[in-house]
């Protein structure tokens, strides 16, 4: 299974759930079941993740200091299984972009929770707004993941 996850340059926000998800998919035993990307809609290829989303990774014990950018219109969305965009416009965008795609592209808090409701941008803020932000994204993938196995 293929899931995306989509923000806007692809440094903070769905960077960190990439990786968030890729360590909480071992507690699900997925046997290399899921795989896990990342993208943005304004992204530019090759940038490096904020000191910030850096930082509040290692307290999680990931390390993403290695993850580079990645624009959407340069990723493999059309394989994807499932697309989590962090926020309504970027689902927006996302359909308009992929509209064949349409029937796979949530909002993560959609999927999740059936609320739609965006996951704020810490771009730009301090280190305890990345943290929020990294706590959120871990509570919503832990819905997520329980939501696709009650899927199955």
């Amino acid at each position: 299974m293929k899931i995306m996850f989509i923000c806007t340059g692809n440094i903070c926000r769905s960077a960190m759930a990439e990786y968030l998800a890729r360590k909480l998919s071992r507690q699900y035993k997925d046997n290399g079941k899921f795989k896990f990307f990342s993208s943005g809609l304004y992204a530019q290829n090759g940038d490096i993740p904020t000191e910030n989303a850096i930082n509040t990774m290692k307290e999680y014990n990931i390390d993403i200091s290695n993850h580079r950018a990645t624009n959407i219109l340069d990723s493999n969305i059309e394989d994807m299984d499932y697309i989590f965009c962090m926020t309504k416009s970027h689902k927006m965008q996302t359909i308009n972009m992929f509209p064949n795609k349409k029937d796979n592209i949530y909002m993560l808090k959609e999927f999740a929770e059936n609320k739609m409701e965006d996951i704020s941008d810490p771009w730009g803020c301090n280190i305890e707004v990345y943290k929020n932000c990294a706590s959120e994204i871990e509570k919503e993938l832990r819905l997520m993941f329980k939501k696709i196995e009650d899927n199955k």
